[in-house]
């Protein structure tokens, strides 16, 4: 805590509203959910979330004249151009990813479209991800912005392997603050507030299954600090770890038969977006790996 109040006020500031805008993007994110399902959903709004989440960073390390891993290093070592690489290979597999989409939206009848994902909507949808996924990626530049935080816990002892754990305490409060907001406007809406103590409702199994969420979310960024802290290499890490959640979600989304009725070619054309999301962690993995 003495290292966040002795840090200084414009990192503080940068780190907490970029968080406030990740929060955001969590808000919208199950919007994405909502109008495309699990496998489209997720292909597109961490598509765009890695690809900004991973170049936005260096090009701000620029900005501020920092001497190392900014954009400069990245277009200027056979690494960096691999990581690059990776990135634009991401973002075709999202272009390919969203062609299936577009052919599923043409073959299925409105029913079948809504027998698995109810109000699926392609235009809202792919709308509402796109923004989810570019300010989702904030939480990417707010770890970059906030970094200071983190080197200055590991000259006070800490472990480096979870250097990247106190800056997570400011940007989670900025993504609390979003959340916190929202939910009071919907209570006041909703009039709801008597859902909190309604004795009618299993509030215990609410409230621990709650908890149990949000443990099992947080885990995946602080492990993601982790493997940052090892690959010292912010873009690598976060499409890495973005394309692994997008692998994983299209898998669930298949097993969920989101595709259920399409053409094979169809079939084949998300499985091709698939493939080339994971060609694109190779290339990042390999780049990182030069690197180090």
């Amino acid at each position: 805590m003495d290292i966040i109040l002795n840090t200084d006020g414009t990192t503080l500031f940068w780190t907490y509203f970029l968080g406030v805008l990740w929060g955001i993007g969590g808000l919208t994110f199950g919007l994405s959910m909502r109008y495309l399902g699990m496998s489209l959903g997720m292909a597109v709004a961490l598509g765009f979330c890695s690809a900004f989440g991973a170049l936005i960073p260096p090009i701000y390390r620029s900005i501020v004249a920092e001497s190392d891993n900014n954009f400069g290093t990245m277009v200027s070592t056979h690494g960096g151009l691999f990581v690059l690489l990776g990135v634009a290979v991401c973002l075709l597999g999202i272009m390919i990813s969203g062609k299936a989409g577009m052919r599923k939206e043409k073959e299925l009848t409105d029913d079948q479209k809504q027998e698995n994902i109810k109000e699926f909507d392609l235009k809202k949808g792919l709308t509402v991800a796109s923004i989810s996924g570019i300010l989702s990626a904030c939480m990417s530049f707010a770890i970059s912005a906030g970094g200071s935080m983190g080197k200055e816990a590991v000259v006070n002892g800490a472990n480096p392997l979870f250097a990247n754990n106190v800056t997570f305490v400011v940007i989670m409060l900025g993504g609390l603050t979003t959340n916190f907001i929202w939910c009071m406007v919907l209570n006041a809406r909703n009039r709801s507030f008597k859902d909190y103590t309604n004795r009618e409702t299993p509030l215990a199994a609410n409230y621990f299954f709650s908890a149990l969420a949000g443990t099992t979310w947080f885990m995946q960024f602080f492990f993601y600090g982790m493997g940052e802290s090892k690959l010292g290499n912010g873009a690598g890490s976060w499409i890495l770890h973005m394309a692994f959640i997008i692998l994983i979600s299209t898998l669930w989304g298949f097993a969920l038969k989101e595709w259920k009725g399409v053409t094979p070619k169809t079939y084949r054309t998300v499985l091709a977006g698939i493939a080339t999301i994971i060609l694109s962690v190779l290339l990042v993995g390999y780049g990182s790996s030069l690197e180090n």
